[in-house]
């Protein structure tokens, strides 16, 4: 980074700094965030901070600092991601690697997911340096690679080859929670403290096969349509986790009225799926926290335009509930698929039942002094990050990346798609609220 004309300390600018982030492009595939990780080296090298790269291959490092507490506290750890996914034949207002402002936005592809992040516990992490803070126990600050795709060369290569590392520690601070959302006429942040378990199943049909000459009635490719349109017009079965329950039950208590009334039940297995419907695009926002999910996103079918195939499949993009498990998904499938379709678990990320809230009222208590008018959540994540992971070292994550968001601004929606861009004044936000948090996480 350049030095500051005003004579500010990178950590006081966390806006520069997520520009100069933006401006790598660590798209994965193939990631690439080899320059990325090691600017953030080289920022932590100036600041008197030592900091370690681990990698599984040269061009995909993770970077791990530490600053020293005074001991009263257990280990906390940040951790965060900077590689980035696709812009490919997206039409951008903004470039979507140059991090230019405009219209009191920074627009770029990672400004949410997750180099703001990023850039905030960054921040954060070097004012308490710079500011010699009494921290509770140790901070250790994590940069990875690859959590678009699998891990398999960030958060899973850790945790799987560097486990001491993370010794002692129990709470983590990640992505997706604390962004605001507006229902009605108040103002919730959703932390997240749970999310669904990654389990990817491929469904195969078989028929007769031939000549693309001769064609085939009711083959293999007409059964595998069946399929896709059963699965798109049939939920799976409702489930109301624990974390889901306290969910709604704030919302609703807190929104009363008929939209209070609406929301509270949805906990009625009974009437779940027809007030989704009624809710609409609102209804999305809860539809994958009440069900396991699946969604068709690769079919496998002939290699020649002139073979027809006798066997032909899809990949479903699974998605388990905390407390499920891949038989519990095959399970769910078959009953509306039926039994002559073949069903294979080919990736399953398992995930904790149920979360670890001990941090959860420390972090409701920032959000209630940065935002007296905000209403703090715990949320089940419908998607899964490195999370599930660390998981696996008994380290219980809670999104926590606080910004306050404009009333008609959808995080969920503008995450992985085109016009990606954050509010210029919530990453102020969010590093100020990270910074509180640095100073009692252990209280």
């Amino acid at each position: 980074m350049e030095p500051s004309k005003d004579g500010l300390s990178v950590y006081q600018r966390p806006v520069e700094l997520l520009q100069c982030l933006i401006r790598f492009d660590t798209t994965n595939p193939p990631g690439n965030e080899a320059q990325c990780i090691f600017f953030i080296k080289g920022l932590l090298d100036d600041a008197g901070v030592e900091s370690t790269i681990f990698a599984r291959t040269p061009e995909r490092p993770n970077l791990v600092a530490r600053l020293h507490g005074q001991g009263n506290a257990p280990p906390i750890l940040f951790y965060g991601h900077v590689d980035v996914v696709t812009t490919e034949n997206q039409k951008w207002q903004h470039p979507p690697f140059e991090g230019i402002i405009a219209d009191g936005f920074m627009w770029g592809r990672g400004t949410l997911d997750m180099k703001g992040g990023v850039a905030m516990m960054l921040s954060a992490f070097l004012r308490a340096k710079a500011e010699n803070l009494a921290l509770p126990g140790d901070v250790i600050l994590t940069v990875v690679s690859d959590e678009e795709t699998s891990g398999d060369f960030g958060a899973r290569f850790l945790v799987e080859n560097h486990a001491d590392l993370f010794e002692g520690v129990r709470y983590a601070i990640g992505e997706c929670g604390g962004f605001s959302f507006q229902v009605g006429n108040r103002r919730f942040y959703p932390i997240m403290v749970a999310e669904k378990q990654r389990c990817s199943v491929r469904a195969t049909v078989h028929g007769p096969g031939g000549h693309g000459s001769m064609p085939v009635r009711g083959g293999a490719m007409a059964r595998l349509s069946q399929v896709l349109w059963q699965l798109d017009k049939q939920r799976l079965p409702v489930h109301v986790t624990p974390t889901a329950r306290i969910m709604i039950d704030t919302m609703a208590s807190t929104l009363g009225g008929m939209t209070g009334t609406i929301l509270g039940r949805l906990k009625n297995p009974a009437l779940t799926n027809t007030l989704l419907n009624l809710l609409g695009e609102r209804g999305r926002t809860f539809d994958p926290m009440l069900h396991n999910t699946v969604s068709p996103t690769i079919l496998h079918g002939s290699n020649s335009i002139n073979v027809i195939p006798g066997e032909v499949s899809v990949d479903l993009d699974g998605r388990v509930l905390p407390g499920f498990g891949p038989d519990d998904l095959i399970a769910e499938i078959r009953r509306i698929v039926g039994g002559d379709v073949g069903l294979e678990i080919i990736r399953h990320d398992p995930g904790p039942a149920e979360p670890d809230m001990g941090l959860f009222d420390t972090l409701a208590g920032i959000l209630g002094e940065v935002d007296p008018e905000g209403v703090p959540v715990p949320l089940l994540l419908s998607a899964t990050t490195d999370g599930r992971h660390f998981s696996r070292l008994g380290i219980q994550t809670y999104g926590f990346l606080p910004m306050r968001l404009p009333e008609d601004f959808n995080f969920t929606e503008t995450i992985h798609t085109v016009d990606e861009r954050i509010p210029v004044e919530a990453l102020d936000f969010g590093t100020d609220a990270i910074y509180t948090l640095l100073q009692r996480f252990g209280g």
